[in-house]
């Protein structure tokens, strides 16, 4: 199983960037039912020196307004936290400038065309995704195979009711501001925009395949990962989205997901050392999961990392 697309897919899970391309609006959903089940979260909770501590919480970029509200153990980690760390700062995600900056990196400079860089096929299928969407053609000619096939690819997810702008990221970020909590970014919108923009020309056409692929096979498989996201289920995460990944696109797999968790570690670590209180960390959650996600980094380093989940001590429970 892919998760929309193995290269599209895994930008939407690892790019908070994704989240910040379209205007910021409170997301205001329904009460709870009397039966509503909170998401499982896929948060960790990770000891440093002296009473130090950082909660690591798995992102879904893109959410819908039912899944809220959070769990308790979510509650409990913002609570506790005197500060919180994103992908990117909330101030670059609510810049009205954000959007162009991304579009201005998406223009071709050199006087070719879209065409030029796709085979018939994939040029013919593009066509008949522009027109089932009411898009003109030549609208994309000028842009690169990176940001049509993440254009496609957002649109795919928000066919579902997914909202960038009911991600949990921006949840918390609105969170955060409303108790006047610091918080900041772990890395820069530049450095996320020149990792999408620095993708070889083989691998951008490759993403832009696959998000075409994915649409004429539904959205059975969007779906079923976002089931898991609500289920907390690392395993299935881990194995559909980020493990096949690893296996088939190494290279793209090291750009978006490795390269950026080791640039993470030494800003994390700063948290985890004494007199700095707890830290709440929000990422996707593709930063967490396997090998070489954050969780595991941390505890090769030595550190103390127990996953927070009062839901699956429940489950553990039941006969």
């Amino acid at each position: 199983m892919r998760w929309m697309t193995r290269s599209a897919g895994l930008l939407l899970a690892g790019l908070m960037l994704v989240a910040g391309t379209t205007t910021a609006r409170p997301v205001r959903g329904e009460a709870a039912p009397a039966a509503y089940v909170a998401p499982v979260p896929l948060l960790w909770k990770v000891s440093g020196a002296q009473g130090s501590e950082v909660y690591l919480l798995g992102s879904f970029h893109l959410l819908k307004p039912s899944d809220y509200p959070l769990s308790k153990d979510v509650d409990g980690a913002f609570a506790a936290s005197q500060r919180l760390l994103f992908e990117l700062s909330p101030e670059e995600m609510n810049s009205p400038a954000l959007p162009m900056q991304m579009a201005q990196a998406a223009l071709r400079r050199d006087g070719s065309q879209l065409k030029d860089d796709l085979d018939a096929a994939t040029w013919e299928r593009l066509q008949d995704w522009a027109q089932a969407n009411n898009m003109p053609i030549q609208s994309l000619g000028g842009l690169k195979p990176w940001f049509v096939g993440l254009t496609i690819s957002v649109a795919q997810m928000t066919r579902l009711g997914l909202d960038p702008q009911a991600g949990l990221d921006r949840h918390m970020m609105d969170l955060a501001a409303k108790a006047g909590k610091p918080a900041g970014g772990l890395e820069t919108a530049a450095s996320q925009i020149s990792m999408l923009d620095g993708m070889g020309v083989d691998e951008q056409r490759q993403m832009l395949r696959e998000a075409l692929e994915q649409v004429d096979k539904g959205d059975a498989q969007s779906r079923a990962l976002h089931d898991a996201w609500r289920r907390g289920d690392a395993t299935m995460l881990w194995q559909d989205m980020a493990g096949q990944m690893k296996r088939q696109y190494p290279g793209l797999y090291r750009r978006i997901n490795v390269e950026r968790n080791d640039a993470w570690l030494a800003p994390l670590q700063q948290r985890l050392q004494a007199g700095q209180g707890t830290t709440l960390v929000v990422v996707g959650a593709l930063h967490l999961l396997g090998a070489d996600g954050v969780v595991e980094k941390l505890r090769a380093q030595g550190y103390k990392v127990e996953r927070i989940c009062s839901a699956c001590t429940e489950q553990q429970r039941k006969p």
